[in-house]
């Protein structure tokens, strides 16, 4: 005997997403509660599984007086997926350009600043100064209460 494997939450989601697609109209959560069983969905999972295809925004709700509408059509998940096609290209390309504005900065700072006997003098007197300093700090902290 082989035992029925549940479907994973992914599963679900596109199960449930098939029955707005299928149908391209407005349910109750009543009405799909007793779909999704049809499909594989157990309908205690129904309200979960709904609720975080809204959350994604691959599901609409709105409440009409006392009722809760749910729908989400096939044109509506393109359109959202061009838009954030969109945003994610302008988001690269601004990435791109602040890349390339920072590379520049970094070679204009890199200026004046390539190695030398006399930097590297400036900088080993730079780090026995910092030395010295710590040292007489800790000196300080051992006189002070």
């Amino acid at each position: 005997m082989s035992k029925k494997r549940g479907l994973s939450l992914d599963e679900k989601r596109e199960k449930m997403l098939q029955i707005f697609y299928d149908s391209q109209d407005f349910f109750l959560l009543k009405e799909l509660e007793k779909s999704g069983p049809r499909k594989g969905v157990i309908s205690q999972s129904v309200k979960d599984v709904v609720q975080s295809l809204v959350d994604d925004d691959l599901v609409f709700k709105d409440k009409i007086g006392t009722s809760v509408y749910f729908w989400s059509l096939p044109s509506c998940a393109g359109n959202q997926l061009r838009n954030i096609h969109r945003k994610l290209d302008s988001d690269l390309r601004g990435s791109k350009k602040r890349y390339a504005e920072l590379v520049e900065q970094c070679n204009t700072l890199k200026k004046g600043r390539e190695e030398s006997d006399e930097r590297e003098e400036a900088l080993d007197e730079l780090k026995a100064v910092e030395a010295k300093y710590n040292e007489l700090k800790v000196e300080l902290h051992n006189f002070l209460p």
